[in-house]
Formats: structure tokens, sequence, C-alpha cells
């Protein structure tokens, strides 16, 4: 008999009983087995792949360093933090993606989990390519040392619909607008509103802006924001839907450069009418100016008193012009303690929340600020800020003040000694970014030198930054705006700040960054303090002018020493800050 060609299964019993067969259910069988054998081989092949493709990913995921662009706090983000931490609040995961459009340049090239609404400070909602750095700031800042209150959060979600219902061009703005046009209201509104009129050098916009949202959170009134020549170019909308721009028709804008304290419908002057003062108060114009710039008089200062809070309470429009961080005397007025308290049980987190609500760099600014940090910062182990403003007269750099800058970093221990007399050979692998801001690069020069010609006794490496010197202000050049708010946000990504006493340039900085800076004091005769520096009490802006009245006795005060959380600046002795009461005094 014929024999067929033996196949590798022919002698297994069970499946070929009958090896000499020929018949066509055999073959038939044996083309199946084999092709049933040929699929699973594949099958194996492929889910080895996947578990080899799978194993590689996670390698990477957790022995791959992340990139230079992100903070440290976010290497020790690992799965299980991102998962407990999401029953608490939402995450943001940030992907390395490109965005059409002129925003390319800003995302970190890593991916993380991050709170993008930062405790729910900020809303959801917001188209994120139209304002970068609203969700993106957050991987560049270390993490959370302060969490919102929930009373403040709950606050800031009634404010947003408040003004989604009463913001410009809604029923109730075109309602309330109508009283203004005629000038008076016999009727109360369904909204009232607080205008900021754009005024002074952008640090102080930014402090008064602050304050004046905080009055208007106080007093249930829609702040509306005066753009001035740069403000739109500056910040985003901080509020969903609804602009907090003032509109361009507004009746009164052509008029806000010519409001001061002569101005008929100034509360001061208002006050200083015997008839009114003597009176109940009661105001039937449609709309108060109130002038709290700093060289308001003891009439204007009355704002601050309880009774004249009652007096504005019904006023459809108030017209607000300032350059002062007023935040401190509005927790000495007696109808607001209870509330600003639920606001904020940590007296020094005010303009730290209200900042960071608030102030969102628009894309270009946040562009500035991104590739500066990138390339210059974010590589560094430490990176410490040093912001100089001098107020002397003259062409500096000045030597005095150098002398007190190197003096304040070497006491306070922020910078390394230098050898001058033999090499040093154990170099250390730590690194450190000194970033600074001044208007002149004598200052930055002469600490770069001083840097690269001798070595640190401590075998660190040093490197100093300074990215624009304007040598004078200049508030009204917009790209000179930008650079100055790109240069104030660089500062609140530092670890450390040094600041310079009177500036608003560096309260801004450490308020945003959550920081607590040593403070240069103010130099005398050209001479440099001894000591040089000192650590503030709290990370909170100083009111440089703060009226001294005691509203009940009606007289004279040291509004300072009231209660506890307000007391003295240390860089200006008549100033008030807030404070906690653990701080250090």
């Amino acid at each position: 008999m014929k024999r067929l060609r033996r196949n590798p299964d022919e002698n297994d019993p069970e499946t070929n009983p009958d090896p000499d067969g020929e018949t066509s259910f055999l073959k038939d069988q044996q083309e199946r087995k084999c092709g049933l054998s040929s699929m699973r081989l594949m099958g194996f092949v492929v889910v080895a792949l996947m578990l080899v493709s799978v194993v590689f990913s996670v390698s990477v995921v957790l022995h791959d360093p992340p990139s230079d662009g992100v903070l440290e706090s976010a290497k020790d983000v690992t799965f299980f933090d991102a998962l407990e931490s999401s029953k608490e609040q939402q995450l943001l995961e940030v992907k390395p993606q490109k965005i059409v459009g002129p925003v390319d340049d800003y995302a970190p090239p890593v991916e993380v989990c991050k709170d993008k609404l930062q405790g729910g400070l900020l809303a959801a909602g917001f188209d994120e390519t139209s304002c970068v750095s609203r969700y993106q700031s957050v991987l560049y800042r270390k993490e959370l040392l302060h969490k919102a209150p929930p009373y403040l959060l709950s606050r800031l979600r009634s404010y947003e619909a408040l003004h989604k219902r009463c913001g410009p061009y809604t029923e109730s703005y075109n309602k309330t607008l109508e009283k203004l046009k005629t000038g008076h209201h016999l009727e109360s509104t369904d909204c009232n509103y607080l205008v900021w009129i754009s005024f002074s050098g952008l640090g102080n916009r930014i402090l008064t802006l602050a304050s004046t949202f905080l009055y208007a959170l106080l007093t249930n009134r829609v702040l509306l924001v005066d753009p001035g020549t740069d403000m739109v170019d500056l910040f985003c909308e901080p509020f969903p839907e609804v602009s907090w721009f003032l509109p361009p028709d507004f009746p009164l804008t052509s008029q806000f450069g010519s409001f001061d304290q002569k101005s008929p419908h100034c509360y001061g002057k208002m006050l200083k009418n015997s008839t009114f003062a003597d009176s109940s108060r009661s105001i039937s114009s449609s709309f108060v100016y109130l002038h709290l710039a700093h060289d308001y008089d003891d009439q204007d200062k009355l704002f601050f008193c309880d009774e004249d809070q009652t007096s504005l309470r019904e006023v459809p429009w108030l017209i607000m012009k300032s350059d002062n961080y007023f935040v401190p005397s509005l927790f000495l007025i007696p109808s607001f303690e209870q509330e600003l308290g639920n606001l904020f049980p940590r007296k020094e987190t005010v303009f730290h929340f209200l900042g960071r609500y608030l102030f969102h760099p628009t894309n270009q600014v946040w562009g500035l600020i991104t590739r500066y940090y990138q390339a210059y910062l974010a590589k560094a182990d430490e990176r410490i800020g040093i912001q100089i403003r001098v107020f002397d007269t003259g062409t500096g750099p000045f030597e005095h003040v150098f002398d007190q800058i190197i003096a304040c970093a070497l006491k306070e221990n922020l910078l390394p000694e230098i050898s001058t007399e033999k090499p040093i050979t154990n170099q250390s692998s730590k690194s450190k970014a000194v970033l600074i801001t001044s208007l002149s690069a004598g200052y930055f020069e002469r600490l770069r030198d001083m840097y690269w010609d001798h070595p640190t006794v401590t075998g660190e490496i040093v490197g100093f930054y300074q990215p624009s010197h304007e040598e004078y202000q200049q508030t009204e050049k917009q790209f000179h705006n930008r650079k100055a708010w790109a240069e104030m946000y660089l500062l609140s990504l530092t670890d450390v700040l040094v600041t310079s006493s009177w500036s608003t340039f560096g309260y801004v900085a450490q308020s945003l960054g959550g920081l607590k800076p040593w403070i240069l004091y103010k130099p005398e005769n050209r001479t440099a303090p001894d000591p040089p520096c000192r650590r503030v009490m709290s990370m909170e802006p100083c009111f440089h002018a703060p009226p001294f009245y005691d509203c009940k006795a009606k007289r004279g005060i040291d509004t300072g020493a009231v209660v506890p959380h307000v007391r003295h600046c240390e860089d200006m002795s008549w100033g008030l800050k807030l404070v906690d009461n653990e701080s250090e005094l």
C-alpha cells in the first residue's frame, strides 16, 4: 500500500488513530489543526510584544527624570499620589501636545498630574488656549503651602454668578446704566457696581485692583475694570463668560482723568459740605467718586468708617481711584470684621489667594515668562530672586546698595562665600540660579563678575541672570509693562527672595509666590544699613498711606496697635500690613 508522507502529528493516537488511512476527513483535520496552531503561535507573539511594550513604558515612567522645565515637586508625583488626590480635588493631566495658534511654546514637555484649579481657587470652564497661564502656572510652582478656605471658594463662586448676571451688557447692567445717565436714583437696583480706574505704576495697579475686588466682594458689588492703555494686553479675564473690563461706551470714561478731590461727586468733598455732613448723609446721586490715592485727605479717609459705609451702600455706581493696597484698613471696619475672618482665617494669605485668582498673564506675557524660566532657571537646584529698587536720585549703580545686597545675602546664607586666596578643589554638584531684577544692569554685572572671578568656598556653582534693564521706569510703554509683569512673575517662582523697601514690585512677587522675603532696609545718607536686611513678618504687602483715625472716638489713633493682626510694616514705620498671631514679630 502506498504510504502518505508522514505528518508531525500522524503518530499521535488521539489526533490520528489511523495513520495509514487516506480519507479526505483526515486530510481536512490535519489542515485545520495546522491552521489553528499557526494562529495560536501568532497570538502568543502579539501578547509577548504587548507585554514588552508595557514593561518598557513603565520603566521609562519610573526611571526617567522629568524635564528641567517642571518644578522639583512634580518629580515626586506617583500614580498612587494622583489616585489619592483625585478623591478630593480635580486633577489636570498636562500632556506634551501642540496647540494650534500662538501658544505652541508654552506646554512643558512632560506629562504630570497637577491640580489645575489650585484647590478650587480657580473656576473651571475657560477656553484653556485663550489663557494658557491660568491652568499651566501650577506646573512652575511648588506644591501649594496654603489651601484656600472653603468659605472663600464659596464666595468666589457666588461672585462669579453675580458677575455673570450683572456684568457688561446684561439686562441688569443696561438698566442700572440708565440711572447713571439720568444722574439720579430713586429706587434700589438689582445690581450695584464698583468701577476701578487704571492709575499709577503696574505694581500699584495690581495691588489696588486686588484691594478693590475684596471691597466689591464685601459689599456685593460688581467690579468693572478700566482697561486703561495696557490692562487687556497684560491680564486674562478672571471671571467665566462675562468680561470684567468696562465697556468702551461707558459714559463716565472721558472724565476719569479729571476726577480728583475737587470733583463735585467726590465723597470727601461732599463731607466738607456741612449740610450733608450734619444730615443723615443720604446720597441721591447715581454715582460717587472715591479718592483713595496717596494724597487723600481726612475727609476722604472717612471711607474707612462704618457710618460712611452705610451712606455708600445704596449708591448704584462707585468710581474708585487709588494707588494703595488698602486691605489692612478694611480689617479695621467693624461691619466687615466677621466676614473677613471667615474669608481669611490666615490673615497673611489675602493677596496670595486674591492675586492668584485674579491675575493671569496673557499668552504674550506667559511666553516671556516660560521661555526665560526654562532657558535659565529650570535646571538649578535652587532659585534665588533679588529685586532691587533704588529711590535715590542720580545715576546708579551705587556702591552702598551693592554692599548692602552682598552683606544681606552672605549674612543670611543665601549666597555662598567666595575664596580669594586659594583654589577650591572639591567642587559641589549643587547649583544656584540667581534672578536679578533692576532698572540698572550694574548690580547684576558686579555680582556676576564676583562669582566668575572667584570660586565659592562650598564649591557650589552660582549663575546670575537679569531679563532686562530699562534704566528708568516707563509706566506708559506697553512692552515695558509686559517685561515688568513677566519679571514680577518670575520672581514669584523662586525658592528664596530678597526685596527692596517700599517697592510694590517686590510686594506682588512675594505674595504671588507665597514667600516671606528678606527685605533690604532703605539706605539713609547713601550708607549701607546695618543690619542690611530682615525677614518679613508675613508675605502680605504694606499699605503705605493708612488713616490714623478712630471713627467712634473721632480722634487720632495708632491704627497699627488696634488689633493683633494689623501691624506696622518692616520697611515703612507708618504703614500697615496684615500678619498672623503666630508670626514672628
